[in-house]
């Protein structure tokens, strides 16, 4: 086989080894976020993601999920099929205002709506009595 060939054939390897190792990755930081009571939204291959420099094996992503609590986040996560799945860099995302998005169901903000009026009948009762 002439060098030219022998260079296509290990080009063609090494691209399907990475498409079947991205799609491990994929499965791997799935389940975590899953077994966390997460549910992943997106991902993206970051080849220059935070904690890139001076990393061999391990390959980093940016994801996007929804933790066990409801809120939405993203996060730097790196991973390899031997060093399991690190989170480099996670954190809420924020709204246009700057604070954290609301992950609250309605119902919950009418619940918690609700529970603050009757704290606050109870406070002014108690402070009624000092009187």
């Amino acid at each position: 086989m002439e060098p030219i060939g022998i260079l296509l054939v290990v080009v063609a390897v090494v691209v399907v080894l990475r498409l079947m190792a991205g799609s491990l990755d994929g499965d791997r930081i799935e389940n975590y976020v899953r077994q966390r009571g997460g549910k992943l939204r997106a991902k993206s291959w970051a080849p220059f993601g935070k904690g890139w420099v001076g990393e061999k094996s391990d390959r980093i992503y940016e994801i996007e999920y929804e933790d066990g609590a409801g809120e939405l986040r993203r996060a730097t996560v790196k991973t390899s099929m031997l060093s399991g799945v690190y989170f480099t860099d996670d954190r809420p995302v924020r709204d246009e205002r700057g604070s954290a998005a609301e992950a609250r169901p309605v119902d919950d903000v009418a619940a918690l709506r609700a529970e603050n009026a009757r704290l606050k009948a109870e406070l002014e009762r108690f402070s009624g009595r000092r009187s």
